[in-house]
């Protein structure tokens, strides 16, 4: 009885969780492009990871608007590349993102990471950017994906690194924190640095039965040219915050702000914000039977 009710639970968390990341689809179609930008190095560092090449198929998980996927399109033409996101809206986004392209080798689903609607070995390549560590089960979600990767098949992941070591976000999270005098967000909800503990994605990996699992620091430092744009996009981005938000008075939101204001002060540039990112990148390998 009680296992079921923790399964009820669960699923309960799951299902407003698709239900929100839905809703701020619209914001991330907005900022998509300034996400791509930020995100080039890691980008970048993961697609070395992946080693897609002609003839691989291959499957972006929490795509998102679909930024790391078509950028693999668009470096291997002759590869077959999913984007693929739990949230109906945000595929939506992807395909006209890659049909805006002129990307003919991409196909948008939808698909839940904790439990990939794809028969088993089916891909070659299974890329994630920070999108493992907002799952409910990260181990089940790391199983899933070991399942439909072919033998020998590759895995490049990010999730965000260290709270602390992420004040472009961790600020807002801290100064929401502060003024309702509770944990934001509440403990038992997944949040962007569910992984970021020393090991932990490793370990994530390892114990779905990854092998050759490694994992590096990136530097994703956020540039912006005011509070102000700061304040818009991270709030817009950040899902469970923009609902947050949205429920409080004007007078609250104004303390908020004013909060994060202060704490940001330290990374004022002479032309906006500088403020430092860390991401967590990981490669990973299927064995060969």
């Amino acid at each position: 009885m009680e296992a079921t009710s923790i399964n009820h639970e669960t699923d309960e968390l799951r299902a407003g969780l698709h239900t929100m990341w839905n809703s701020v689809a619209p914001a991330w179609d907005e900022h998509a492009e300034f996400v791509d930008g930020r995100s080039v190095g890691l980008t970048d560092r993961l697609i070395e990871l992946a080693a897609p090449g002609d003839g691989d198929h291959v499957i972006e998980l929490a795509c998102g608007a679909g930024g790391l996927g078509l950028e693999v399109a668009r470096r291997v033409r002759r590869s077959e590349v999913v984007v693929s996101d739990v949230a109906p809206a945000m595929v939506e986004i992807a395909h006209r993102r890659a049909s805006d392209a002129g990307l003919g080798n991409v196909t948008a689903l939808v698909r839940d990471l904790e439990a990939i609607d794809e028969p088993d070995a089916s891909f070659d390549v299974a890329i994630c950017r920070e999108g493992l560590m907002l799952v409910p089960d990260p181990d089940r979600a790391a199983a899933e994906i070991l399942r439909t990767l072919r033998p020998g098949g590759r895995l490049a992941a990010a999730v965000w690194g260290p709270r602390g070591r992420n004040p472009w976000l961790g600020v807002l999270l801290d100064a929401v924190s502060a003024e309702l005098g509770v944990p934001v967000p509440p403990p038992g909800l997944p949040t962007p640095f569910s992984l970021s503990g020393e090991g932990q994605l490793a370990e994530v990996l390892t114990g779905a039965g990854f092998a050759e699992v490694s994992v590096q620091e990136i530097d994703v430092p956020y540039s912006g040219p005011s509070f102000e744009d700061w304040w818009d996009r991270t709030t817009s981005l950040a899902g469970p915050i923009r609902g947050v938000l949205a429920s409080m008075d004007a007078e609250k939101v104004a303390a908020i702000q004013g909060r994060a204001r202060e704490a940001l002060s330290e990374f004022e540039i002479a032309d906006g914000l500088e403020i430092p990112g860390v991401s967590l990148a990981a490669a990973a390998r299927r064995p060969s039977d």
